[in-house]
């Protein structure tokens, strides 16, 4: 009986202690995703010089905290869910990026992700812990895209980044960077494009904190609403189909990511004058392929969620339709 006691003491305090170090570990990576997305809210605003100034870094701010604010919501979305399943999980990891200039296209972060502990047994509990991040990453953003528009400042923000803005001759011995559209940003733009608003284009919204946020934050959503293995997408799809469907909708997926890569890649290397495709789909169909997998793992328990349930999962399906981007980043 006394091994027994000492035995549950062990684990208990045992837990406790990786309790005590995941809260650690997630503050952590919190303050350094907090710095290096305020590093790079400074160099999508623009930075003066090759180093950046400590009177310089409240520039980046808006964006750091725009990004670490829609990145928290979608994770504690997963993170209730999980909780009210009462499935043991993590606090959410921020996972922070470092930006190293004329090497790598830097939001500052790669996302961020909790940790489950413990098996999820029913597809309810599965469909759930899916949908709830997306569902409320994706309001938060769309909030964060909306007040962007609605506080747009006129073109003199960015005569005073590009002060050739307005020449005729302006970008065409360089290199741009466009980020492409997709639903949501078209209709958001249609609604706010009225007399006397000045609306960048897509070669120059990323100087324009909330509206580069709103529009990563679309971007990360619809990836991860890709309907494959355990992307919450997938999650998604087998919680409202079964196994049987999702592994028929997932082919289909990855047969999709692969066509629009390929079409990508053709338009960087061969045809410039394609308008669709990115060739960083088929880097992401790599990933998901050899990674995250394709197929999802069976739960124990295959009972279908009820109505409720599919209507949200229908929701989730429409906020891919808004969100995704089938030319996302693109160097022309």
């Amino acid at each position: 009986m006394e091994d027994y006691q000492s035995q549950e003491y062990d684990r208990s305090a045992d837990e406790k202690r990786k309790h005590k170090q995941g809260i650690f570990y997630s503050l952590l990576l919190f303050s350094l995703t907090f710095v290096t997305t305020t590093f790079a809210g400074v160099d999508w605003v623009g930075r003066s010089s090759s180093v950046i100034e400590l009177s310089e870094l409240s520039k980046g701010l808006p964006y750091s905290l725009a990004i670490l604010f829609v990145l928290g919501v979608h994770e504690f979305g997963h993170y209730f869910a999980a909780i009210y399943h009462k499935v043991k999980t993590s606090l959410p990891y921020f996972i922070p990026f470092l930006s190293f200039e004329g090497i790598f296209l830097s939001f500052g972060t790669m996302g961020a992700v909790i940790r489950t502990r413990s098996v999820i047994y029913t597809r309810k509990a599965l469909f759930d812990i899916g949908v709830y991040g997306p569902i409320a990453g994706f309001a938060a953003c769309l909030g964060v895209y909306i007040y962007g528009f609605m506080t747009l400042p006129g073109p003199e923000y960015l005569l005073a980044i590009h002060p050739d803005f307005l020449s005729p001759e302006y970008g065409k011995n360089a290199l741009s960077l466009v980020f492409g559209d997709n639903l949501i940003t078209m209709i958001l733009r249609s609604v706010f494009d009225r007399p006397g608003v000045f609306i960048p284009p897509m070669s120059e919204i990323y100087h324009y904190p909330y509206l580069c946020v709103g529009w990563f934050g679309m971007f990360v959503t619809s990836m991860n609403l890709i309907p494959v293995g355990q992307l919450d997408g997938g999650h998604i799809i087998y919680g409202m189909f079964g196994l049987r469907n999702h592994k028929k909708i997932a082919s289909v997926a990855m047969i999709f990511l692969i066509i629009m890569g390929s079409l990508g890649a053709i338009r960087q290397f061969l045809l410039p004058e394609l308008t669709i495709g990115w060739a960083g789909w088929l880097v992401w169909a790599g990933i998901l392929y050899f990674g995250i997998k394709v197929n999802h793992p069976p739960v124990p328990d295959d009972r279908p969620i009820d109505a409720k349930r599919m209507a949200l999962g229908y929701l989730a399906i429409l906020i891919f339709i808004l969100t995704f981007t089938p030319s996302p980043i693109l160097i022309i």
